[in-house]
């Protein structure tokens, strides 16, 4: 475990880089890193610890060789679940370990929290994890993790906009936004479409 590979997992705005030791094919372990730190976060640990596991420590996006969020974009603690997320997927990972140190822990909570069926331990290292109030709990769970299944599947979509009439799109807005009524969707469309030369 002395030794590790670099990985590279693209992302809509660049990629999200991690180091990788043992053998691909062994127990997942996915590790993440505290705030303002980065994937050599765990060069010290990984060569103590079993050596029948596969760990891949990312770095999170913004830290160490991963791509920064666009200018003015913010760095939330969900855009992190996110991007384990769209790793564990990169790694065809359905089950695996995560193992989370200061912020990364309570990255790793929540996403353990968020996706429970993809967890099979959970391993905190200076970290208080993720705490919630009890009533807000269930509210929380479906909110947060229908925006995040929502975001990569429109992701992993990557279709071309759709070329459609003015009456069309006007009746697809109205569809889709059941409050309007088709003179504030005609206002709309004026400024939220743009005229192509196929619709």
């Amino acid at each position: 475990l002395d030794m590790f590979s670099e990985l590279k997992f693209p992302v809509p705005w660049g990629h999200v880089a991690a180091k990788a030791w043992g053998p691909s094919e062994a127990h997942p372990v996915l590790c993440l890193h505290g705030w303002l730190d980065n994937a050599n976060t765990f060069d010290k640990l990984i060569p103590l610890l079993p050596r029948d596991c596969y760990y891949v420590a990312m770095d999170f996006s913004g830290h160490g060789l991963s791509s920064h969020r666009p200018a003015g974009s913010l760095y939330h603690f969900l855009d992190y679940v996110s991007d384990v997320c769209r790793v564990a997927a990169a790694l065809q990972w359905r089950r695996f370990t995560l193992m989370g140190h200061s912020m990364g822990g309570a990255v790793a909570a929540m996403f353990s929290f968020l996706y429970p069926e993809m967890v099979d331990k959970l391993i905190l290292l200076e970290s208080i994890g993720f705490l919630l109030a009890p009533e807000d709990t269930e509210q929380w769970l479906t909110s947060k993790r229908m925006v995040i299944d929502r975001l990569l599947s429109l992701e992993t979509k990557q279709q071309t906009p759709k070329a459609r009439s003015p009456k069309a799109a006007l009746q697809r807005l109205l569809e889709a936004n059941k409050h309007l009524t088709e003179e504030g969707g005609a206002i709309l469309l004026q400024r939220g479409a743009t005229e192509t030369p196929a619709g």
